[in-house]
């Protein structure tokens, strides 16, 4: 299905292309999640719950976000492509595009050039954006140039364009073989959109709801609930007070189990490097 060039008092200048592929795909991903109703076990619940947090807490919070968006600590190559795997497997876009995308947010944190700006409204920043984009490849070339080069300089990060999604059909396959419809309904589509909606929350609600403790020039927020859903990315008004920091929970009760596996992998000399605000860890 071809994108189609339409004009919205919601989309940044640069993004001014609708895309009906992503509108539908947006669709479908819901609806499948549906057939949960009819395919549904405890075995099948458990793998959701346990690839929700390998390909959603471990890949997009930790591997996407704090390594490679933020590069806030540093660890073994292997390792970082792994988490850059699961990361790929939330089907979310690949590494190049999550960064590309995260990055411009922080330089125009809820300002014009920011993808998922908070002032348009809640479901722009939530997942409208989503189905918008560049009209020209070209310009999306030169944005990549431009916020990127890093992972533009690891050929394993241009295979990964090409195949995040067929990472998702083998473990699909894998899932079908191991347990039937009801793995790959809750293993793939159910998970899937628990992630995006955890992910789309941080843009959303915790640009929305809950308190500041640093005075950003933007809309982000201490959500507390968001941090819950998100392993400690609802802390976003830390987050964008500090955005290179490994740690977002920077109270001894803000949760954040992000860090605490980064803590982790540092404890076992996995992780070294970790950057933090002044006041330490």
């Amino acid at each position: 299905m071809g994108d189609v060039a339409v004009v919205s008092s919601f989309a940044p200048a640069d993004r001014d292309r609708f895309s009906p592929a992503k509108a539908v795909y947006l669709l479908g991903i819901h609806l499948g999640a549906v057939a949960a109703l009819w395919h549904t076990n405890w075995a099948a619940v458990g793998v959701c719950i346990l690839l929700h947090w390998l390909c959603g807490g471990l890949g997009i919070c930790v591997g996407y976000h704090r390594l490679l968006t933020h590069r806030s600590f540093q660890c073994p190559r292997v390792l970082e492509y792994a988490l850059a795997t699961l990361g790929a497997l939330s089907l979310q876009g690949a590494p190049i595009e999550w960064v590309t995308h995260h990055r411009q947010h922080h330089q125009y944190p809820d300002q014009q050039g920011d993808p998922h700006s908070a002032k348009e409204s809640f479901l722009w920043s939530h997942m409208l954006w989503i189905c918008w984009q560049h009209s020209a490849k070209e310009a999306w070339l030169e944005t990549t140039e431009r916020y990127v080069p890093d992972l533009l300089r690891l050929r394993f990060y241009h295979v990964l364009i090409w195949t995040y999604g067929l990472l998702t059909v083998l473990l699909g396959l894998l899932l079908y073989a191991l347990g039937g419809w009801p793995f790959v309904v809750w293993g793939i589509f159910v998970r899937v959109v628990l992630t995006y909606h955890c992910t789309f929350l941080v843009n959303s609600a915790s640009h929305t709801f809950g308190y500041k403790t640093f005075p950003t020039h933007d809309l982000s927020t201490n959500c507390w609930w968001v941090a819950l859903l998100s392993y400690g990315e609802g802390w976003h008004n830390n987050h964008h007070a500090f955005p290179t920091s490994a740690r977002h929970g920077l109270k001894a009760w803000e949760l954040d189990p992000s860090y605490w596996f980064i803590r982790s992998l540092e404890a076992v000399g996995l992780a070294w490097n970790l950057r933090l605000p002044a006041a330490g860890r």
